[in-house]
C-alpha cells in the first residue's frame, strides 16, 4: 500500500493536527485525573495520571517532529527512501521473527 500520508514530508499539516489534538486531549485527561486523585486518592486515578503524562510527552515529541518537517527548507533533500529490495528484505525479516515468536 502506497499512501502519501505515510511518507515523511507529506501531509505534514494533517499529521501535525492529529498529534496536536491527541496532545491536547492527553493534557486535559491528565489534568482531570491529577485533580481527581488529589481529592479522592484512588489508585487508578494516580495510574491514569502517570499514563496520561507519558502520553503527553510522547505526543509532544510527535508535534515537535512535524513542526520541524514543516519548517525544513524545501531545498533540503528529503530522507532517502529504501529500495524495493530493501523493503522486501525488511518485511521478510519481520515475518520470520513474528513466526518464531508465534511458534514459541
Amino acid at each position: 500500500m502506497d499512501l502519501a500520508v505515510l511518507k515523511c514530508g507529506k501531509c505534514e499539516p494533517l499529521k501535525l493536527g492529529v498529534h496536536a489534538g491527541a496532545l491536547g486531549l492527553a493534557v486535559l485527561c491528565g489534568m482531570y485525573n491529577a485533580a481527581a486523585w488529589l481529592s479522592r486518592r484512588e489508585m487508578h486515578l494516580a495510574v491514569n495520571t502517570v499514563m496520561y503524562t507519558a502520553l503527553t510527552i510522547w505526543e509532544q515529541q510527535h508535534v515537535a517532529h512535524h513542526l520541524a518537517e514543516l519548517r525544513r527548507p524545501e531545498t533540503e533533500a528529503p530522507p532517502a527512501q529504501p529500495t524495493t529490495a530493501e523493503t522486501v528484505e525488511e518485511v521478510a525479516a519481520v515475518a520470520a521473527v513474528a513466526a518464531a515468536v508465534l511458534a514459541a
